[in-house]
């Protein structure tokens, strides 16, 4: 289950040129000031609209700085967990049983079944099988109101099950699992179709498992998270597709959602440095279209804001001493780098 970058929603916006670049300027400083996250400096930076000519010159310096800044690995001062063995222990069984939720759901994914009955088959076998704790349920504010997520077609993420979202043939969907079990967390998504996929469905979701993949084969110690966002981005533009900025990956670990804050896109050779024991989602959002996502009023779905297709998929990733280890690895999965 992926997390929003900080604060975007709060940025302001006015009718005016001239109006909405001096607010958006104060609101920048405002964010420095108070040595807010990595993530929102590149949040103001992508949202903010270009000034009037006169004001031009204070634009270009402020986005060099942001720049600057966001890409300095001295600037992380993020509070990262560095898990002990006994903690990974607890996490290889976390992330196990999240990879069994995903392997069970996958015959019921079929026309005519509704995404809140996919809810309910995974919430029964999390609960009264394994023995766990479906992490999504009332979590957030406000409280997210199922077990997992479901997000159908256009819906990047943080999809709501519902008994009235019937599945059709040829739908597309990612179903988000994310269990805790003796306190610690799995979290992992796969893509499902419901009966035969379109051609270009289908190349769209293949396409995003091999950004995953690339990402995750840079993981090792001394390795930058610039690098795994470069790749993502590169072969996701390379194939004519676009990557969702506003939403990223997350470290994990007893807290669901931890430092740090893993972006999809970005330059290789900058950012945090990776280091052995750390753990964190790689779970790139790729869209058919444009970039741009629209925030639902029930202030957790998330759709592509030009209504084309999105597609993503999700592995919990451990450091290691000489590189990783997919900690959500599913039965069915072979790895390119094994092959």
């Amino acid at each position: 289950m992926y997390v929003r970058i900080n604060k975007t929603s709060q940025i302001p916006h006015t009718a005016k040129l001239g109006a909405r670049f001096i607010p958006q300027m104060q609101y920048v400083w405002k964010e420095l000031t108070m040595k807010s996250g990595i993530s929102t400096l590149f949040t103001l930076f992508t949202l903010l609209q270009p000034p009037p000519a006169p004001l031009l010159f204070i634009y270009c310096y402020l986005k060099r700085t942001i720049i600057h800044f966001l890409y300095s690995s001295e600037s992380h001062s993020m509070a990262v967990t560095i898990k002990t063995p006994e903690e990974i222990e607890k996490m290889r069984v976390a992330g196990r049983l999240a990879a069994q939720v995903l392997e069970m759901i996958g015959e019921h994914v079929k026309p005519g079944i509704s995404t809140g009955e996919i809810n309910r088959i995974c919430h029964d076998y999390i609960v009264n099988v394994q023995d766990a704790i479906p992490a999504p349920l009332n979590y957030g504010n406000p409280p997210f109101p199922k077990s997992i997520c479901t997000s159908v077609n256009h819906v990047i993420c943080h999809g709501i099950p519902s008994d009235d979202k019937i599945l059709k043939k040829g739908d597309s969907i990612n179903i988000d699992i994310t269990v805790i079990k003796d306190g610690y967390h799995g979290d992992t998504s796969k893509m499902f179709f419901a009966g035969e996929a379109k051609p270009a469905d289908k190349r769209l979701a293949e396409i995003t498992q091999e950004c995953m993949y690339k990402g995750i084969a840079l993981v090792k110690p001394g390795a930058q998270l610039g690098d795994i966002g470069s790749v993502i981005q590169k072969h996701a533009e390379a194939n004519y597709y676009s990557v969702v900025r506003e939403y990223c990956g997350h470290g994990i670990g007893k807290g669901f959602h931890e430092e740090p804050q893993v972006m999809h896109f970005g330059r290789p050779k900058t950012g945090m440095a990776l280091k052995e024991g750390m753990c964190f989602t790689i779970e790139p959002m790729i869209n058919q279209g444009k970039p741009q996502s629209k925030l639902l009023g029930d202030d957790w779905t998330v759709v592509t804001k030009d209504r084309k297709l999105s597609a993503q998929w999700e592995h919990t990733i451990l450091v290691t001493a000489n590189g990783f280890e997919v900690l959500t690895r599913r039965n069915d999965e072979v790895f390119p780098w094994e092959q």
